[in-house]
């Protein structure tokens, strides 16, 4: 068994994956795919360093540091619905990949096989979140540098999920989200949201915990339960209609460098059943219609999805074309 340690980056110009770049002067991509596991990875092939050493560090610029405060009461002001909570946050140049076997390939960052990745994450919040990469000054938190953990060393960058999920029937499950989000109203996407901190009873970062490996499985694992609990909320889905998730890789929205693990996600129930489960769904309010489609309706859907979304369904089209 070796280890390697590696940057796993697409090209930001997949043109034939995301659709499109972006308009902008500046032709920023939509989004880099930075790590891509087309067959799909389990609960045991995905393990996590949960550390204090992966944390954001604070900006040295006094004035900008405190813009976080200000643009976090600004937003409040806009959405009420706004609350701040704990968040995972990705260190990203700390993706250790380790595989069996020649399984490894190289081009785009693919993991096949009898892969294993181990994921360096932090802790953040909601709120520097919100003032760091959803400022309107979020690039000057940015340090140049061809290093990403550097590069990103300032941003709260909380690890976001989302899920494609596949009925019975073979449709793939899209919402179209309210105005009572704090981003990306009315856009397409597929359900998701973060793994949670506190629901493995993190905090802050315990300094005097003796057992860390059992930590850092209980987070590995909440990356797993999380996605379930999304769906589950989002779509109103029993928990049982769902087989058990498989992660296919991160995608990061260039826009704010705003970073997603996705996971591939069966259902049992027919599209039909599902629509009539919506009207139910517990977070209904953050959105106002559920699509089911087919593959190729949804590759024309995408080009109205956030970048990291985009990123998402590049990686699903990855997966299903292995």
């Amino acid at each position: 068994m070796r280890i390697l340690s590696l940057t796993l980056q697409t090209s930001g110009k997949l043109i034939n994956l995301s659709g499109r770049e972006n308009s902008s002067m500046d032709h920023r991509p939509e989004f880099k795919l930075l790590l891509s596991c087309t067959t799909g990875l389990s609960t045991s092939q995905v393990s996590v360093v949960f550390d204090e050493a992966y944390d954001r560090i604070p900006h040295p610029d006094t004035n900008l540091e405190n813009s976080i405060a200000v643009i976090w009461d600004q937003r409040l002001q806009q959405n009420a619905s706004l609350y701040n909570a704990k968040k995972f946050r990705v260190c990203y140049l700390l993706l250790n990949l380790q595989y069996a076997g020649q399984t490894f390939q190289s081009e785009y960052g693919r993991v096949k096989q009898e892969s294993h990745v181990f994921l360096h994450l932090g802790l953040t919040d909601y709120r520097t979140f919100v003032g760091t990469n959803l400022s309107p000054l979020w690039e000057k938190f940015l340090v140049p540098s061809e290093d990403d953990s550097v590069w990103c060393q300032h941003i709260s960058s909380p690890l976001g999920n989302g899920a494609v999920v596949e009925t019975s029937d073979q449709r793939i499950l899209v919402l179209k989200r309210s105005n009572n989000v704090g981003e990306f109203p009315e856009h397409f996407v597929f359900p998701g949201g973060h793994p949670e901190p506190q629901e493995v009873g993190i905090t802050s970062h315990d300094k005097e915990s003796a057992d860390t490996d059992l930590l850092n499985r209980k987070v590995a694992q909440e990356m797993f339960d999380s996605i379930i609990r999304e769906v589950v909320e989002e779509i109103g889905v029993p928990a049982k209609s769902l087989c058990d998730p498989v992660f296919i890789g991160i995608s990061r929205r260039e826009l704010n460098v705003r970073p997603t693990a996705f996971f591939f996600i069966k259902c049992t129930l027919q599209s039909k059943e599902i629509q009539e489960l919506y009207s139910g769904a517990q977070d209904g309010f953050e959105s106002t219609q559920l699509y089911a489609v087919s593959r190729d309706e949804l590759e024309k859907m995408v080009l109205k999805m956030p970048g990291c979304h985009q990123g998402g369904f590049a990686l699903y089209k990855l997966m299903v074309e292995a």
